[in-house]
């Protein structure tokens, strides 16, 4: 059975799908094989079960985070449908968006909404009647198939699972390929990653802060963090703090408001 603990609170739909999320055999087989490409054979990060669990809690904060600040999902505004619908979204993207990894890591996005669509289809079963559940499905995969820098997410959902995507960066996600030999500028970088924290903010309603132990880490903020936020839709709801820990103290080593 799949660990996936997300916060579902009085979204009985969410808590639902996340129950058959955490039986399904063929979700589970596709992250262990989305891991088995982008580790075994790529020396590459994480992208199997804990990857996309970091992801979907953090995207779902976020979201909670903007709808508390007014910010009103495109399920919502464009088909009238329901913030725990966007919630649904945006953990069952989460979730399901790096499975094309099972074939490859190029044009993985794409693959994932292939292999995501029956997925979605089982997992939405007796929860949504048509319309609504066709919609729900395809917002899903517009957020799936939006996750790389290339391509801009047209909702508020797709772009927020984005930047999620590209905040699960703390060194442990990079622990496996590091020990096994695999030395890049990927591992390295995010070996000196040792914390991010994600908070409620008056400037712009989400303000994250990423601690760091060594300056390569900066590589994670500038040419992963930064690309991806750009492309996002979402980049002004955002402020990004790097902190660096030098002689004991941690000092800010740069800011970011897009």
């Amino acid at each position: 059975m799949l660990p996936f603990n997300i916060p579902c609170g009085e979204n009985k739909k969410l808590a639902t799908v996340i129950e058959r999320v955490k039986k399904d055999e063929e979700v589970e087989t596709l992250l262990k094989m989305s891991n088995v490409t982008a580790i075994d054979r790529m020396g590459y990060n994480d992208h199997g079960a804990t990857h996309v669990r970091i992801v979907a809690n953090s995207a779902l904060y976020m979201l909670r985070i903007l709808i508390n600040k007014g910010i009103v999902p495109s399920i919502v505004k464009n088909y009238e449908l329901t913030n725990e619908d966007a919630e649904l979204v945006i953990v069952l993207a989460s979730i399901l968006h790096d499975l094309g990894h099972a074939i490859h890591r190029q044009g993985h996005e794409v693959m994932s909404t292939v292999f995501g669509a029956p997925i979605i289809e089982r997992l939405l079963k007796g929860i949504y009647k048509s319309p609504e559940k066709t919609i729900m499905k395809f917002e899903i995969l517009h957020a799936i198939y939006s996750h790389e820098p290339n391509v801009t997410p047209l909702t508020i959902e797709g772009g927020v699972m984005k930047v999620a995507d590209a905040l699960d960066m703390e060194k442990g996600r990079a622990r496996i390929p590091y020990q096994i030999g695999s030395v890049n500028i990927h591992s390295v970088s995010a070996m000196a990653i040792e914390k991010v924290e994600i908070k409620e903010d008056e400037e712009r309603p989400i303000k994250v802060i990423i601690h760091m132990s060594n300056p390569a880490g900066i590589f994670q903020v500038d040419e992963l963090l930064r690309e991806k936020m750009k492309t996002s839709g979402v980049e002004k709801f955002f402020t990004i703090e790097a902190m660096l820990m030098q002689d004991g103290e941690e000092k800010l080593l740069k800011k970011i408001q897009i």
